[in-house]
């Protein structure tokens, strides 16, 4: 059986301009070339859980357009469970516009369009597949009324919840209190600690700070460093994946529903975060969102067997 995975998120359509570097305030660059591909935070990490071999459930919202009519193919086309997908005829579908330099680095302005609507009742029709999964993943790219139901659904069956805090934002402690495994970045870290982790003794501090705060793991993930973790059962430094990057938009992404799907499959915490590294340095060397996301023969893990999880 394959693990299950629910997701609870974003669906948007990337609008993708990449140019030789990233304007300054005010400047226009000219030369890019322009890309669009599917994305969402949410709907990134479900395609990439499914496409490394998780049976996922995606609940969402989008549009009665054209851009939410491909989204639902796309889904389809990556085996996603789409019945929890709602089409909002009163807002177009997510839509995100993404500068990329030449170093990989991006920026990104989104208009949330449906995903802004996305509620607790929303979530409280995938109940049943709440019940049936070994994990939920979440983002904030949704309204924070609704990732807490999601949270607080998950937590009365004792659902082990990953939260990707992004985009970054304070956190709740009440919220906090209920995160088996909480996955900032640097940036992120640093808007919910005061520390920015340039490295492994600082992410270690930070990470105790968010322990503290009730989450029982923590998952910083510091790029081509790798990403540091730490809870109950220790703590380390797993190292990145020297590639050459050309578009960072998914890297967290990929490591997340890679995550996902490690611990789903009943994974330790070190080998699951490994795992996720090397989906990440695989994202970073193609361009646009979903289609930079990996398959699960591609990270060389043909011998890396699913289990249906804990």
């Amino acid at each position: 059986m394959r693990p299950k995975v629910l997701v609870v998120g974003s669906s948007n359509t990337d609008m993708v301009v990449q140019m030789p570097r990233l304007p300054a305030p005010g400047e226009t660059v000219l030369g890019g070339e322009f890309v669009v591909a599917a994305g969402g935070k949410g709907a990134n990490q479900a395609v990439a859980a499914a496409r490394l071999g998780a049976e996922v459930t995606f609940v969402a919202r989008i549009g009665t357009d054209m851009l939410g009519d491909q989204s639902l193919q796309n889904f389809a086309a990556d085996g996603l469970v789409t019945e929890y997908i709602v089409r909002d005829s009163s807002k177009p579908s997510g839509v995100a516009l993404s500068m990329v330099g030449g170093d990989g680095e991006n920026m990104i302005a989104v208009a949330s369009g449906a995903n802004g609507q996305l509620g607790p009742a929303d979530v409280g029709q995938a109940k049943k597949a709440i019940t049936e999964a070994s994990v939920m993943l979440l983002q904030l790219e949704i309204p924070m009324p609704a990732v807490l139901y999601a949270v607080e659904a998950a937590s009365e069956v004792e659902l082990t919840v990953i939260l990707n805090p992004a985009p970054a934002q304070v956190l709740d402690e009440h919220l906090l209190e209920r995160i088996t495994v909480l996955t900032p970045n640097a940036t992120e870290t640093e808007i919910l600690t005061g520390i920015l982790p340039t490295d492994e003794e600082g992410a270690a501090r930070a990470a105790e700070r968010l322990l503290e705060k009730g989450v029982t793991t923590v998952v910083i993930t510091l790029g081509e460093k790798g990403a540091f973790y730490a809870g109950e059962n220790g703590a380390g430094l797993v190292p990145g994946r020297a590639v050459e990057a050309i578009d960072t938009t998914a890297a967290g992404d990929a490591f997340n529903g890679a995550l996902a799907v490690a611990l789903a499959s009943g994974r330790d915490l070190e080998e699951s975060v490994d795992f996720a590294n090397s989906a990440a340095a695989i994202s970073v060397t193609r361009v646009g969102a979903q289609p930079s996301l990996p398959r699960l023969e591609e990270l060389g893990a043909g011998s890396w067997e699913l289990g249906a999880g804990n």
